[in-house]
């Protein structure tokens, strides 16, 4: 047996242990959002609480270059077991944490575990399996974010209900002394720098990060639409804006810049990187705003809305699973999303008209259907990034999806939120106030209101919500555009 075929057969025997590391980054992302009203209600200050789940993003967002580079000069093995320490150092902060801060500040630890786990995992494969194998695993790894996208919501919710909401971190600890007793059985692969004497790029790590964190705190502040927080915003834009230049000259002086720019300079990497914030800018966006559509548009109780995200897990994972077998059969890469992604961005633009009247069997079907299109992209983007770059860069690469995924979601949700709201105030100076009364109060709210009222505001907000759909099609076809553009058309 080849060495090559041995390390192959290691790897598989070590993929569950990879899968369920992918699972513990993501569901961790997703887990603690319905327990925020938990959090609020014993620590104080609901307005405060979204803090838990931005300090989460931007440390993972920090976290991933800051591994792709570690893993590729000290072994990715080794270094996933670091990650997986101060990801569950993170969990007993959040356990043991005393006040809204000391919770802010775990989270802060976690999210920067998280974000290694999440590019360490991604790495792995491709640093074990030639590239054309990728595109299978790497949709097996996209079920595994799939499943803890849709299982997080429901799982933090029962936990925070039955046990109280620390039971979530308290459930994390055993999981991550799992992935890392399946992480033993990784193989070890000599580091792709084996000898390189790193010198670490302290000054761009604080560039980066400064621009991160004003970045995704601006675009959570900017999403609200309160006048108010509009100068805060404005400000921390432009911080981001120059951090973000300063750290480009810097990272073209580093000797071992934290920040590649040649990977940026490839076509078909950073336009598999555009692909991946659009597509999943408007998944998110999507997805954080669906629920609400159901409730308030078509009456849904919270249960059967929650079923309407699971079609949508459903579609997304079987078009990854599609996506990467096609790959492993074929050989083509980005022809999978360049297809279907269209076709998606077609599906949300005819929804944005027809969607208040369909029968909910034919919506879930069309929701099922766009989710597969959308899923098709997932494994493609990280198996071009990573065969475009080699195996010297990998880790780098796979940094950069992850980067690309997070800073998408934030902006995604951004815009959509920016389209909902911009679009409510348009239809007239009541509806807004009353959609987030009704949000509030949920459904009871409709009843305080007269027939015509209630049946005026129903109308306002269709109407209203069509820039939902808009928006994500317009997002999903942007992502198109790149993916038919990638120069990179087989692996």
């Amino acid at each position: 047996m080849t060495s090559e075929a041995a390390l192959r057969d290691a790897f598989l025997r070590a993929f569950p242990g990879v899968s369920l590391v992918i699972f513990l980054a993501a569901v961790d992302q997703t887990i603690v959002a319905t327990a925020l009203p938990a959090i609020a209600a014993e620590m104080g200050g609901i307005e405060r609480t979204s803090w838990i789940l931005v300090a989460y993003l931007v440390a993972a967002t920090c976290a991933a270059p800051i591994f792709g580079q570690l893993g590729d000069v000290f072994g990715r093995r080794r270094v996933t077991f670091v990650a997986l320490a101060v990801f569950a150092a993170g969990c007993l902060g959040c356990v043991l944490a005393p006040s809204l801060p000391a919770l802010v500040a775990a989270r802060i630890v976690q999210g920067f575990g998280g974000g290694a786990l999440l590019t360490l995992a991604q790495a792995l494969i491709g640093e074990a399996l030639p590239p054309r194998e990728r595109g299978r695993y790497q949709a097996r790894i996209a079920g595994s974010y799939a499943f803890a996208s849709a299982f997080g919501p429901v799982a933090g919710g029962y936990l925070s209900q039955a046990f109280g909401w620390r039971s979530i971190f308290v459930l994390l600890l055993p999981v991550a002394a799992l992935c890392a007793l399946l992480a033993r059985r990784l193989p070890y692969v000599p580091p792709a720098r084996l000898g390189v004497r790193l010198r670490f790029d302290w000054l761009g790590l604080a560039l980066f990060v400064v621009m991160v964190a004003a970045a995704l705190i601006g675009l959570d502040r900017a999403r609200r639409l309160d006048p108010a927080l509009l100068p805060l915003a404005c400000g921390l834009a432009a911080l981001a804006v120059g951090a973000g230049a300063l750290l480009l000259r810097v990272e073209r002086a580093a000797p071992d810049p934290l920040l590649p720019l040649g990977l940026f300079a490839d076509p078909s990497i950073w336009r598999a990187y555009a692909v991946s914030a659009c597509v999943v800018g408007a998944q998110v966006g999507m997805i954080s705003f669906l629920p609400v559509w159901l409730q308030t548009v078509r009456g849904l109780e919270p249960g059967p809305s929650g079923l309407m995200l699971l079609a949508m897990s459903v579609g997304g994972v079987s078009g990854a699973y599609f996506a990467g077998r096609m790959a492993a059969k074929t050989g083509h890469a980005m022809r999978w999303p360049s297809v279907f992604l269209p076709v998606g961005s077609a599906i949300w633009a005819v929804l944005a008209v027809i969607a208040p009247d369909l029968s909910l069997s034919v919506l879930v079907f069309l929701l099922a259907v766009v989710a597969f299109c959308t899923g098709t992209s997932f494994p493609m983007v990280q198996v071009t990034a990573q065969a475009a770059a080699g195996r010297e860069r990998l880790g780098s690469a796979s940094a950069g999806v992850a980067f690309s995924r997070n800073i998408g979601a934030a902006t995604g949700t951004a815009l959509v939120a920016a389209a909902v709201f911009a679009a409510l105030t348009l239809t007239g100076p009541a509806t807004a106030p009353a959609f987030q009364r009704l949000v509030a109060e949920g459904a009871g709210f409709v009843g305080t209101l007269a027939p015509d009222v209630a049946a005026a505001l129903r109308a306002d907000l269709i109407e209203a919500f069509r820039m939902l759909f808009v928006s994500v099609a317009a997002l999903m076809a942007a992502g198109a555009v790149f993916a038919w553009r990638v120069p990179l058309r087989r692996v």
